[in-house]
């Protein structure tokens, strides 16, 4: 299978994109998260590009602008939905045979595709680790610091490491106040009624482990995503990787997206 560099326009800036080629009617539009190259955390999308092109799948990645070899100011993933629409016009552009598109993004990238499929006018979405509760500083979601915390009280010899005076109790009086502080739901608020306001079958995949997946599943259980949580599946793999980098959550990861292109 061929790999082609492609640029196309947004918003007067030229974006980098990347088509692995395929005969495949289904295509796959991976968009990458945070500040990550197209090439994702540790080279993980484009493997799973290759990987789903051998499949039978073209697949198509950009970066934003700003990232990469994008041109123009990197405004944050709020700010990204022209791109994505960009991305997907070029995409159907240049592979003319694709009819059905499947948009997967992991952390705020899956973000961006629930926020903004339907302009892009994708046909169904994975999302994976979907960023959902702001954070204030560099302190985890609420709701991982109060995982966390349950898990180390159940821990005897956490207590005893308590007892002995060999926890930073600073640190501890910090995790207090994240536990009592209320976690801020307009991003998941916009996120669930993006959702709800869309036909586009989702599935959302979550890493047990990770604080930002914690932090999704916390969120997930709250009223404002009552209207998608039953027609929305949630497939979950037991690790702590984000970005899914173990060979065995790789392989996973995989498996879940050709099993999403398999039906659309």
């Amino acid at each position: 299978m061929a790999r082609r560099l492609i640029s196309f326009p947004c918003a007067g800036e030229t974006l980098a994109g990347t088509l692995d080629e395929a005969p495949g009617s289904t295509g796959l539009l991976i968009v990458s998260g945070g500040n990550e190259i197209r090439a994702g955390a540790h080279r993980g999308m484009t493997m799973l590009a290759a990987r789903i092109a051998a499949d039978g799948y073209p697949v198509f990645r950009y970066d934003r602008r700003g990232i990469g070899d994008s041109t123009g100011v990197n405004r944050g993933f709020a700010d990204s939905g022209p791109d994505l629409v960009a991305a997907a016009a070029a995409f159907r552009a240049e592979a003319p045979a694709v009819g059905r598109v499947l948009g997967f993004g992991n952390c705020d990238a899956a973000t961006t595709l629930a926020l903004f499929h339907r302009e892009a006018g994708l046909d169904a979405l994975l999302l994976a680790n979907p960023w959902l509760v702001e954070s204030a500083g560099d302190t985890p979601p609420a709701a991982a610091v109060r995982a966390r915390y349950a898990a180390r009280l159940a821990d005897p010899a956490q207590w005893l490491r308590l007892l002995r005076g060999q926890v930073d109790l600073r640190k501890f009086g910090r995790g207090l106040r994240t536990l009592a502080t209320p976690a801020p739901m307009g991003l998941a608020d916009q996120v669930a009624a993006a959702l709800a306001a869309s036909a586009v079958p989702a599935t959302l995949l979550l890493a047990r482990e990770d604080n930002t997946a914690i932090a999704c599943a916390d969120a997930w259980r709250r009223p404002a995503f009552d209207a998608v949580r039953e027609r929305v599946p949630v497939r979950i793999l037991d690790t702590a990787s984000h970005s899914f980098a173990r060979e065995t959550d790789a392989a996973w990861l995989h498996a879940r997206v050709a099993e999403a292109l398999a039906a659309l």
